[in-house]
């Protein structure tokens, strides 16, 4: 009778290790070859990843084998962060949100879609407006982000039924089945959303869905959904439970320092499918939150808030997001024999690449301390000091540019890129700590400190740089030899300087822009490159481009720059932060009485008649009584009234009112426009998201005595009640909500 849930993907559901649930990718993709699995004669070896999606009119193929998915022969590492729509009902701001999941590391986005959302009756959707599914892919397109698409038909996401259209339970289908009555209304619902999607698929080229997700809960329903897409013309791959390559979705972190540890163990494990759930919460409006959410701020975690701003915790995920993108060694990890810290509160995960020799080594400390101790790293043993419930990423062996080879650094990397002749590394760590980067050169450098706090020594084939972090400070090192004729210029940053830097792609080449509170796009137009972003203070701009560019352009205003020693274009003057806003008076308030509905000569001839004698709700109906459950009315949502005439009512003391409510209901009542009172369910219901209770109100002596509530004088007295219903449980969807019983 309830949901079928053994196989969803939860938000609260989470495995054992490291907190993580995780989905695996169909290996013969939803309808056809443009999902297989890679059938070459051997690993697809690491290499440059494939550049940002766009709907650029070719097809592409999308293949996977146990490391990674492969975009038209080259791995990808997913880096998606979540969003959902309905909880952002404004599309003029969905741009805004695109843009930065983009900016801050992430190449993908993870979307929801709530049937309840646009299902207001059976065989009735809106795609329109705040519901516009053609345009929030549009968007997704425009901002370079590829698409994973969960349109359910349930969804979970704190949303009221799991995202089940309140109509749904009056039909008498058992949902999350094979039962022939449901799957008639989750078909049409898949359908419609079909439509759209297959308007949008990255291997047509016609957008940026990449993967479509679904929890299905066997295989006859995996079976049936295949069909679905098939017939609708969706061939991208599907993602479900139970198959080879996984989709992980950590649980909530409070702060960077969690969040580092939680997404450094999913790396540890050589996982490339990772969704941060949520990149950004937003709002569950009026009655969308199911009765286990909180409140109607989705997620107050999530590393944009819900006014849309970076918090503390982006720093860890727009680090690694980066590094996942511009470090393809990442691509194609495996574990490695273990190796132990002297000290073992820090516990050491290793993984190397095959291709590269490059090894990635996970530090992590769950003590009440901060740790310092020798880690073996690269041959040699390391000192490296992990805080307090904190963790560390660290490489040795990567190819940072022409020559240049990393053999160990106490920093985590960020970036490898290469501008024109310049090949630009980025490291990262906490302020107040001390970098210390370690590169094999045969030959001995000519290293050049561009600020004053780094320091540098050559000794036996190994150049040492030592920087101290500052609170948002970037300090550069230039790095020279003779072996070629390129330029290395290693970058070291705090958490807060590392979110001034902003990678991005064109279709000339890469670019790298520091300085703003945001990077949105970049442009290069013949020798000037255009950039759209937001600052908050003044700030100076930094940008390192192809050759060629002499001049920068910010939010369509030519900026005077000249080249820097870092070999970049440095603004001569900051850009402008922001005017102060002067904030209107509110005045000229006015006021209304409400509840006209208690009056005893309130016209309720409109209204709809309890009457009925069966429901399809799984709580029983009250002996010798009609329904009163609002959903069997199709009040599905927010308060419902109730009138009664009490034809009678003679000695009339008391009225008893059974009720049932998701969380925080509550039950109002007033005899002939005089309040009885209100009640409240407690304690803490029955476990999947329902609460009932029952309201005694013992009529005050006027009342008893008032001329309406003699018997045979004047009109029936009046019963009105109000039930704040509030949600549907996720699971127990069917379960009665509003009034149950009355007594008298």
């Amino acid at each position: 009778m309830e949901l079928s849930r053994p196989h969803r993907l939860g938000r609260r559901a989470f495995s054992a290790l490291a907190g993580t649930t995780v989905l695996g990718l169909a290996l013969g993709g939803s309808v056809n070859s443009a999902a297989l699995p890679y059938g070459g004669p051997g690993p697809v070896p690491t290499g440059p990843p494939p550049g940002p999606p766009a709907a650029d009119g070719r097809r592409h193929r999308v293949a996977l084998d146990r490391y990674s998915l492969l975009v038209d022969g080259r791995r990808l590492a997913l880096w998606s962060g979540e969003l959902h729509p309905f909880r952002l009902p404004s599309p003029s701001l969905w741009r805004d949100v695109l843009q930065k999941l983009r900016a801050y590391g992430h190449n993908a986005v993870s979307v929801r879609l709530a049937w309840n959302q646009h299902s207001p009756a059976p065989g009735t959707y809106d795609f329109t407006g705040v519901r516009d599914l053609d345009l929030f892919l549009r968007t997704a397109a425009e901002c370079g982000l590829y698409v994973v698409l969960h349109p359910g038909p349930y969804i979970g996401a704190d949303v009221d039924a799991g995202g089940l259209p309140g109509w749904l339970t009056t039909v008498g289908a058992r949902a999350g089945t094979t039962d022939p009555a449901y799957l008639r209304h989750a078909d049409e619902w898949l359908s419609r959303v079909n439509k759209i999607v297959a308007r949008h698929q990255f291997t047509r080229g016609t957008g940026t869905v990449l993967l479509y997700r679904a929890d299905t809960p066997d295989r006859a329903g995996l079976a049936h959904l295949r069909e679905r897409l098939r017939a609708d013309g969706v061939e991208v791959p599907l993602l479900h439970a139970g198959s080879p390559l996984a989709w992980e979705e950590p649980e909530r972190t409070r702060d960077a320092a969690e969040a580092r540890r939680l997404h450094f163990a999913r790396l540890a494990r050589g996982s490339t499918l990772h969704n941060v759930h949520m990149a950004y919460g937003g709002t569950s409006w009026g009655w969308l939150p199911a009765p286990s959410a909180p409140s109607a701020t989705y997620d107050p975690t999530a590393a944009i808030d819900e006014a849309r701003r970076p918090t503390a915790k982006l720093a860890p995920l727009h680090q690694l997001g980066h590094l996942l993108r511009h470090v393809p060694d990442f691509t194609r990890m495996t574990g490695a024999p273990a190796i132990r810290a002297a000290d073992a509160r820090i516990r050491v995960r290793r993984l190397v690449n095959p291709d590269t020799g490059a090894q990635a080594y996970v530090l992590r400390n769950d003590s009440a301390d901060d740790v310092t101790s020798t880690v073996p790293m690269g041959g040699t043993e390391v000192e490296v000091t992990v805080p307090a419930r904190d963790a560390k990423l660290l490489a040795t062996g990567l190819h940072l540019g022409a020559g240049r080879k990393l053999a160990y650094a106490t920093v985590q990397p960020m970036l490898a890129l290469s501008v024109g002749k310049l090949d630009i590394a980025a490291f990262v760590g906490r302020a107040g700590e001390t970098a210390h980067l370690v590169l094999d050169c045969p030959d001995e450098p000519w290293p050049t400190r561009l600020d004053e706090e780094a320091a540098w020594t050559f000794d036996h084939g190994k150049l040492h740089v030592v920087v101290p972090l500052k609170e948002d400070r970037l300090t550069r090192v230039r790095v020279r030899s003779g072996e070629t004729d390129r330029t290395l210029l290693l970058l070291f940053a705090d958490d807060a300087a590392s979110l001034r830097l902003w990678p991005y792609e064109t279709p000339s080449g890469r670019v790298l822009v520091r300085g703003p509170e945001l990077l949105r796009e970049a442009a290069l137009d013949g020798p000037v490159i255009r950039l759209t972003g937001d600052t908050v203070d003044e700030r100076e701009l930094e940008v390192w481009a192809p050759p060629g560019i002499t001049d920068v352009a910010w939010n369509g205003e030519r900026v005077q720059s000249g080249l820097g020693r870092a070999l970049s274009l440095m603004t001569v003057w900051p850009l402008p932060g922001v005017p102060g806003v002067a904030l209107p008076a509110l005045d000229g308030w006015r006021r209304r009485a409400e509840n006209f509905e208690v009056r005893p000569d309130y016209g309720d001839e409109g209204w709809t008649v309890a009457d009925r004698r069966t429901s399809h709700s799984t709580t029983p109906v009250p002996d010798g009584g009609p329904v009163l459950f609002a959903d069997d009315y199709g009040f599905h949502y927010g308060d419902v009234w109730y009138r009664a005439r009490l034809d009678g009512a003679s000695g009339l003391e008391s009225v008893s009112l059974a009720y049932s409510t998701g969380a925080d209901g509550l039950l109002m009542a007033w005899l002939d426009g005089e309040p009885l009172g209100t009640h409240r369910p407690g304690g803490t219901g029955d476990g999947k998201g329902t609460w009932t209770a029952t309201a005694e109100f013992r009529l005050p002596e006027p009342l008893r005595e008032s001329p309406r509530a003699r018997s045979g004088e004047g009109a029936a007295p009046v019963l009105a009640v109000l039930v704040r219903r509030t949600q549907h449980g996720q699971d127990a969807y069917r379960a009665a909500r509003g009034l149950t019983s009355a007594r008298f």
